[in-house]
């Protein structure tokens, strides 16, 4: 383990900086941050650093940034308690992920309020290094379709309201970054105006709106697709629905799951050709039962079965993931006709760009958080860093560090 304070020097492997690629580079850390990336050629200056030599084969990406996840390893945003968010930032450099946005589902006002006020004392008081860093709430519901409702309970659905939205944004000491909701149930999209006006994302999600409908919600200020084609309104030949605007139109960044179960690989292969890494954002929307073994689990009160890679509330409808990032990184490659560089935009660059955080985040490069993941030859984690400081490293592997 090394300190905020202590320098840190990455040696070899194929370094994916901002701007280029280094088959056989070094990256500087300094005080959390990235001070300097090159070929190995190139390298001086090594005096008082902690080196962490790759082995040939080894890949260097930023850290993924993941803005739709309820919970892993047993714990949920919505248990609002600061040891249920420690268990999720301690937990998920394991799969590569370096930041998150903690996502809330739909429930009672009461419970969703618990929530956002223990994720921003939890931002403000008790986020720790070498843990994966909250950059803030994701608000899923309960501003949705009842007809899309898919796993969010029912009965805790609410209309759009600006007046509650300013309240919960409020009690979250302004840290709801990107909110879902149905555009079609949203007055005048008014509350879409009001999050446009005020910079933050909102997103058509759980939702019935028509094609039409998504444009006049674009124009109005929506930029988001909350995981595309589930639970909402999908491609046909005379109403190309939110899916077809997913494809069409440009504003709009797009959320995938590629999990291959919520998505079948053959579709998003065909999403990718459509959107394209510049638009498409991989989540993993996970739930609690994410790295345990098989079994019923809690979701907003109510029981999910999880059984082989599946969360299920019933035979019909999906409930969440246990999808890791490090699984949707590789996966999309192995899907698609995407590469290595088009999985970094897709899992660090976009959602960076998305939350407004690129200046600090979503690349390598000089001056930004040293948000690092070391990838072994079959792209696996090996080792992962928050902020300079080793978050994870795989015990059954060796390196040589000095």
């Amino acid at each position: 383990m090394t300190s905020k304070t202590e320098k840190m020097l990455i040696l070899n492997g194929t370094i994916y900086a901002e701007d280029t690629v280094y088959e056989k580079g070094y990256i500087k850390i300094e005080n959390g941050m990235i001070t300097e990336i090159g070929d190995r050629s190139r390298l001086a200056g090594t005096d008082d650093y902690k080196v962490i030599s790759l082995p040939y084969g080894y890949s260097v990406v930023p850290g993924m940034i993941d803005i739709h996840i309820h919970g892993v390893n047993g714990s949920d945003t919505m248990d609002a308690t600061r040891e249920a968010l420690d268990t999720m930032t301690r937990t998920l450099p394991k799969e590569g992920t370096t930041s998150f946005l903690a996502t809330t589902m739909t429930e009672g006002s009461d419970a969703i309020e618990k929530a956002l006020k223990n994720t921003a004392d939890y931002m403000s008081n008790h986020q720790k290094d070498g843990q994966a860093e909250i950059l803030g709430l994701h608000l899923e519901g309960p501003f949705i379709n009842p007809d899309r409702a898919g796993a969010q309970p029912l009965n805790r659905i609410q209309k759009p309201s600006v007046d509650t939205f300013k309240r919960w944004q409020a009690l979250s000491q302004n840290h709801i970054k990107l909110v879902t909701l149905a555009p079609e149930l949203d007055e005048d999209y008014e509350l879409i105006r009001y999050l446009k006006e005020n910079g933050i994302v909102s997103s058509v999600g759980h939702s019935s709106a028509t094609f039409d409908e998504v444009g006049e919600a674009i124009d109005a200020g929506l930029s988001h697709v909350t995981h595309l084609f589930n639970q909402m309104s999908g491609l046909h030949h005379r109403e190309p629905g939110i899916a077809g605007a997913s494809f069409l139109r440009q504003e709009l960044m797009v959320e995938l799951i590629s999990d291959g179960i919520h998505v079948r690989p053959e579709v998003i292969q065909l999403a990718f050709n459509q959107i394209t890494d510049e638009r498409l954002i991989l989540i993993t929307d996970s739930m609690r039962a994410k790295c345990l073994k098989n079994g019923q689990y809690d979701l907003g009160g109510q029981m999910v079965t999880v059984k082989d890679g599946k969360a299920l509330l019933d035979e019909d409808t999906l409930a969440g993931s246990v999808l890791k990032m490090k699984d949707a990184f590789s996966n999309i490659q192995s899907f698609t006709t995407s590469d290595m560089r088009s999985a970094i935009k897709m899992t660090a660059e976009n959602p960076a760009k998305q939350l407004n955080v690129f200046g600090r985040k979503g690349s390598i490069a000089p001056m930004k958080d040293a948000d690092i993941v070391l990838l072994d030859e079959n792209k696996d984690v090996y080792t992962t860093i928050c902020k300079g400081k080793i978050a994870y490293i795989r015990e059954d592997d060796t390196h040589e560090t000095n």
